[in-house]
C-alpha cells in the first residue's frame, strides 16, 4: 500500500516529537516500507489506523517494535581505530592524571547509541589492559544506551558473529572471545565493567540524569536527526561530560552549525570534540 504525503508527514511529524528522528520525502519509500511491516504484524489496513494505533493506550509497546524497524543497527568491534588509538595513547593517559590530581580513580564513558554493544564493549576491553598498569584500582563504567530494545537485549548477552568480531586483534580476541560453533562469545571480564539500558536521546527528563561522564560515545546517531533534534541533544551530552572530558562522534559527522560550545581537537586520522 503507497502512502500518501499526508499520512506520511502525520506519521513522520509523531516519530519526530517522540524521538527526534527526521525522515525527508527522500526516505519515504524507507519509512514506508518499515510501517507496512508494523502494519501486517498489528493487523492495521491503513495507515490512519496504524496512527490511531500508536496514538492510543496500547500505542507505547508497539512503538518499541516501530523503533526496532526504523533504527539502523550496522556496527562492529574496534570501529575506529584512530579514534580508539588516540583514547589509548593520549586522552586516557591525560584524563588519569587529572583525575588522580583531583583525588578520583573512577572512570565513567557513555556509548550512547550502543547499538548491540560491540563499541561499549571495545572500550571495555581496552581498559581492562590498562588495569595492571595506567588504571590499576580505578573503578570503571561503561554505560551503553540505545532507543531500540532488541539490540540492548543482544549487547547484554555478549554473542556475535564473525562480521562483528573480524576487525578485533588477535590479542584481544585471544583473551577476550571463545568461539563456539560459529558464535562469537564474550568473556565475563568485559562484560563486568559495562551496563545497558533503553534510552532515548531526545527525552529530556531522562537525558539530565545522565551525568559526569570523562567520555561520551556518539556515533553514526545524530545523522538522523535534523538541525534542532541534533543541538538539543548535543546540549545534552555538553551539560553530562565532565569540564576536562572528551565527546566523539562519526568519522563523517560535525558539530558544526549544530553547537558552537565544542572546541575541536585533532588527533591522527581524526578528531574529538572537549568543552
Amino acid at each position: 500500500m503507497s502512502i500518501s504525503d499526508k499520512d506520511f508527514e502525520q506519521l513522520r511529524d509523531f516519530i519526530y516529537n517522540i524521538c527526534g528522528m527526521y525522515f525527508h520525502s527522500t526516505k519515504k519509500y524507507f519509512l514506508e516500507s518499515r510501517l507496512t511491516r508494523r502494519m501486517d504484524a498489528t493487523g492495521t489496513n491503513s495507515y490512519q489506523d496504524y496512527y490511531q494505533l500508536l496514538k492510543s493506550l496500547r500505542g507505547g509497546e508497539e512503538l518499541k517494535f516501530l523503533m526496532d524497524e526504523i533504527t539502523t543497527n550496522e556496527t562492529y568491534f574496534f570501529r575506529n581505530v584512530p579514534q580508539l588509538n588516540a583514547l589509548e595513547t593520549k586522552l586516557l593517559p591525560e584524563i588519569v592524571e587529572s583525575k588522580t590530581k583531583m583525588g578520583f580513580r573512577k572512570l565513567r564513558i557513555w556509548s550512547a547509541g550502543s547499538s548491540s554493544g560491540e563499541e561499549a564493549y571495545t572500550l571495555s576491553m581496552i581498559l581492562l589492559e590498562k588495569r595492571a598498569g595506567l588504571l590499576k584500582d580505578w573503578i570503571i563504567e561503561i554505560i551503553g544506551t540505545d532507543i531500540n530494545e532488541t539490540v540492548i537485549s543482544q549487547a547484554k548477552e555478549g554473542i556475535y558473529n564473525a562480521y562483528s568480531v573480524r576487525n578485533i586483534p588477535d590479542l584481544y580476541k585471544r583473551k577476550y572471545i571463545r568461539e563456539d560453533g560459529g558464535k562469537f562469545i564474550l568473556s565475563p571480564d568485559v562484560k563486568k565493567f559495562v551496563t545497558f539500558n533503553k534510552l532515548n536521546l531526545y527525552d529530556d527528563s531522562k537525558m539530565i540524569f545522565m551525568k559526569s561522564f570523562d567520555f561520551i560515545f556518539c556515533a553514526n546517531v545524530l545523522i538522523y536527526f535534523d538541525t534542532a533534534s541534533k543541538s538539543k541533544v548535543v546540549q545534552h551530552f555538553y551539560n553530562n561530560l565532565q569540564p576536562y572530558g572528551y565527546f566523539f562522534v562519526g568519522q563523517s559527522e560535525s558539530l558544526h552549525g549544530v553547537n558552537d560550545k565544542f572546541k575541536t581537537v585533532h588527533f591522527p586520522g581524526g578528531f574529538t570534540y572537549k568543552k
